[in-house]
C-alpha cells in the first residue's frame, strides 16, 4: 500500500492548476486625481477583480479628453469617464444622463438594475467595447451667481459654462437663448468662481473640491432641481478580459451602489441651506416639458437612444403615472 503522504501528493498534483490573472491598464478620470472619490472607489474594484481573473494597474487621470485619447490609443485596456463620454462606445449607455431622463435616484438605482441583468448584456456591448459597470455621480444641478436669475426669461442672454462635446448642453442654451461660454470639467468652475459666466452646471461631488462657493459668493444659489443623472461608466476592451468578467464587473458596480450614494448624500447635505433654492411647481412643470422637447430632439436626431428614452420613460410614468407624457407614450 501507498503511503498516505504520497496519495496526498498525487491528489494535490492532479488538481488543475490555478490561472495566473491577466495584468490590464484601468485609466480613471476623476476631477481630483488620485486622491479623489472615484478613484478610491476604484482601489477596492481593483481588490475585487483579481477573483474575475485581472489585476488591474490603476492610472488616474484629471483630464477625459486625455483619458479618451490613451484609450483610443490602446494605452487603457479599460477606462472610467462620465456616461455622455461614453458615446462614441456605447449610445445606449450613454443615454443615460439625458436630460430629466430619469428624475431622481430611485429610479436611476432601478435602471442600473435592470441594465446589470445578464439579459441586459447584448446591451452593454457595441463591437469591441463593452460596458462593464455603470455607477451614480449625483443629480445635476443648476447654479447661478445671482438668485434673479429664477426663470428661463431670466436665464436669457446670460452666459454659461457649458460643456461643447455635450449636444444636449448645446441644445439647453439654444431653447432659453443663454450664450454659451466653451468649458471643460477642468474649466467650467474657475469661469463661474471668477465670474466669467453667470450661470454653470454640476452635481453637488464638484461642490467642495473645485470651491463652488467663492462663485456663489452671497448673493448665488443652486436651485433644486435635478437637470440630469451625472454616472460613471467602466468601458473594456472585451477582447482582452476573460470570459465574465464584464458581468462579475457589472453586477459589482450595481452591489455597490448604496455606497457610491453615501458620498452623493454627504456632499449634497455639506452644502449650506442658503444656497438651496426651491422652484414653484409650475416652473418645474416648465422646465421638465423643456427637458422633454430636448430628448425628443436629440432622439430623433440620433444622438439619444430611442430604446434608452423608452425605458427611462417607463420609469418615470411608473413614479407617476398621471403625468401627461405617460398617457401619450409619444416619447421615443
Amino acid at each position: 500500500m501507498r503511503p498516505l503522504w504520497l496519495l496526498l501528493t498525487s491528489a494535490f498534483l492532479s488538481l488543475p492548476a490555478l490561472a495566473a490573472p491577466v495584468e490590464r491598464t484601468f485609466c480613471v478620470f476623476d476631477p481630483v486625481g488620485a486622491k479623489g472619490p472615484v478613484f478610491d472607489a476604484m482601489r477596492d474594484y481593483q481588490t475585487s477583480a483579481l477573483e474575475w481573473g485581472v489585476n488591474f494597474e490603476l492610472k488616474a487621470y484629471t483630464s477625459e479628453a486625455v483619458v479618451l485619447a490613451d484609450f483610443n490609443a490602446g494605452n487603457c485596456d479599460a477606462m472610467g469617464v462620465t456616461g455622455t463620454r461614453v458615446r462614441p462606445y456605447n449610445g445606449f449607455t450613454a443615454s443615460i444622463e439625458a436630460l430629466g431622463g430619469v428624475t431622481d435616484y430611485a429610479q436611476l438605482q432601478e435602471l442600473i438594475a435592470m441594465l446589470a441583468r445578464p439579459q441586459a448584456a447584448k446591451y452593454m456591448r457595441e463591437g469591441n467595447y463593452e460596458v462593464a459597470g455603470i455607477m451614480p455621480g449625483g443629480a445635476v444641478f443648476v447654479f447661478v451667481r445671482d438668485q434673479a436669475i429664477n426663470s428661463v426669461q431670466a436665464a436669457a442672454g446670460r452666459r454659461i459654462a457649458t460643456l461643447d462635446y455635450d449636444q444636449a448642453s448645446l441644445k439647453v442654451v439654444e431653447h432659453i437663448g443663454a450664450t454659451m461660454v466653451p468649458s471643460t470639467v477642468a474649466t467650467f468652475a474657475p469661469r463661474f468662481n471668477n465670474g466669467d459666466v453667470d450661470i454653470a452646471y454640476a452635481p453637488a461631488i464638484a461642490y467642495q473640491p473645485f470651491e463652488m462657493y467663492k462663485g456663489l459668493g452671497s448673493q448665488g444659489g443652486i436651485y433644486n432641481f435635478s437637470l440630469a443623472q451625472m454616472n460613471f461608466q467602466l468601458v473594456v476592451r472585451a477582447d482582452r478580459f476573460p470570459a465574465g468578467f464584464a458581468q462579475s464587473s457589472r453586477d459589482y458596480a450595481f452591489r455597490n451602489f448604496d455606497k457610491a450614494m453615501e458620498h452623493i448624500r454627504t456632499a449634497e447635505a455639506g452644502i449650506p441651506d442658503q444656497y438651496w433654492l426651491a422652484l414653484p411647481e409650475k416652473m418645474i412643470g416648465d422646465y421638465r416639458e423643456m427637458l422633454r422637447q430636448i430628448r425628443i430632439e436629440l432622439a430623433n436626431e440620433g444622438v439619444y437612444d430611442k430604446r434608452m428614452m423608452k425605458l427611462m420613460l417607463k420609469l418615470r410614468c411608473r413614479a407617476n403615472a398621471a403625468h401627461h407624457e405617460c398617457a401619450e407614450q409619444a416619447e421615443g
